[in-house]
C-alpha cells in the first residue's frame, strides 16, 4: 500500500485532475475510482472527483496494491519466424497487446507465448515474463522474446547498449524536409493528457533517424530508426515535425486508408545470446498497410 501526501498549488483545479497531473502512476479514472472508494482526503474529508481545489489544501491518497494477475496460456496465433534455446522472433499482428496489465489479463502476447512455451513463467518478471521490448498494440511487426534469464539479460544489456537495431516503415502527412535525418527532442507525459506522452522540455533524452523512401501526393513512406526507446516515440517524434504517422488518431488524425496507425516493426537485427552471433530479421508488410500504399500509389 502506497500513501501520498500531496498540496494543491492551483485555485479552482478539481481533484481527479489534480491527482491524474500530479500523480505519474494515477490516470484520470483511476484517480476517479480512489476518490469514490474514499481513499482520497482533501483537509481530512472525502471529496467528489468534481471538488475544486483550493492552493494549500492538503491532499492524501491512499493507493492499494495491485491485485496479482495470474497469467494463463492461450491459444492465440502465432507468426514465430525464428527460435532457438533461448529466444523467439515474433511478427506481431496489430490489435495484439504485448502483456497483461491491470483491467487486460488476457489475450496479449504473453498469455499466447505461455502456450509455446510454459517455462517463461520461470523468467523474472510477473506480468512480462520475456519481455524486453514492446511495441503498442496497433503496430505490427518484429518483436524479440528471451526464453530464459540468461537470455533476458544479453538481450536487455544490448538495449541498454544500444546494440539492437530496430528499422520501422512509417507511412507519414506531407513529405519531410529534408528527406533524411534526425530528430532529437526529450519526450516526458503529456502535461494535460496523463494518456498521452509529449515532447516536453525536462523529459528523457530521444532520438530518432528516418529516410526518405517513397513520396506520393501528400504521403512519404519511410524507414525510422528508434535509437532510443521511448514509449510512442516514433509516432511523438514525427508529429513534433509535422508529419504525423497515417492513422494515427493519439498524435494525428483518422485517416481513410487504414484503420489504424500506418507502423510496422520491418527489420530487427541483434546479436544471438547463445553464440554472439549477429543476425537480421525482416517482416514483410502486412496486408492492410500494402492496401493503403496501392489506394495512394493509384492505378499502376
Amino acid at each position: 500500500m502506497k500513501v501520498l501526501d500531496l498540496v494543491a498549488d492551483r485555485a479552482g483545479e478539481r481533484l481527479d485532475v489534480f491527482l491524474s497531473r500530479r500523480c505519474s502512476e494515477l490516470s484520470r479514472s483511476h484517480a476517479r475510482r480512489l476518490i469514490d472508494e474514499g481513499l482520497v482526503l482533501v483537509d481530512g474529508r472525502p471529496a467528489k472527483p468534481s471538488y475544486q481545489l483550493t492552493p494549500g489544501a492538503t491532499v492524501n491518497v491512499t493507493i492499494p496494491p495491485a491485485q496479482p494477475i495470474e497469467l494463463l496460456p492461450e491459444q492465440i496465433p502465432l507468426t514465430i519466424i525464428y527460435q532457438d534455446q533461448d529466444i523467439l522472433v515474433v511478427d506481431k499482428p496489430a490489435g495484439l497487446t504485448v502483456h497483461p496489465a491491470p483491467g487486460h489479463p488476457r489475450g496479449t502476447l504473453v498469455n499466447a507465448l505461455l502456450a509455446i512455451c510454459p517455462d517463461l513463467q520461470d523468467i523474472a518478471g510477473t506480468l512480462r515474463p520475456g519481455i524486453v521490448h514492446r511495441l503498442d498494440k496497433d503496430t505490427s511487426g518484429l518483436l524479440v522474446v528471451a526464453k530464459n534469464d540468461r537470455a533476458q539479460g544479453s538481450l536487455s544489456q544490448q538495449l541498454k547498449d544500444r546494440d539492437v537495431h530496430k528499422t520501422y516503415l512509417a507511412l507519414v502527412h506531407r513529405a519531410p524536409r529534408p528527406p533524411e535525418g534526425i530528430i532529437e527532442a526529450p519526450i516526458g507525459r503529456h502535461p494535460r493528457n496523463r494518456k498521452k506522452m509529449a515532447v516536453v522540455a525536462g523529459g528523457r533524452e530521444a532520438e530518432t533517424r528516418y529516410r526518405t523512401r517513397q513520396t506520393f501526393d501528400g504521403y512519404a513512406l519511410l524507414e525510422v530508426q528508434p535509437v532510443t526507446g521511448r514509449t510512442h516515440q516514433i509516432r511523438v517524434h514525427l508529429a513534433a515535425v509535422g508529419h504525423p504517422v497515417v492513422g494515427d488518431t493519439t498524435y494525428g488524425r483518422r485517416s481513410a486508408l487504414i484503420a489504424r496507425q500506418f507502423l510496422h516493426a520491418w527489420r530487427l537485427a541483434f546479436t544471438l545470446p547463445s553464440s554472439g552471433r549477429l543476425v537480421e530479421f525482416e517482416s514483410p508488410l502486412p496486408a492492410d498497410l500494402r492496401e493503403a500504399l496501392e489506394m495512394i500509389r493509384g492505378p499502376a
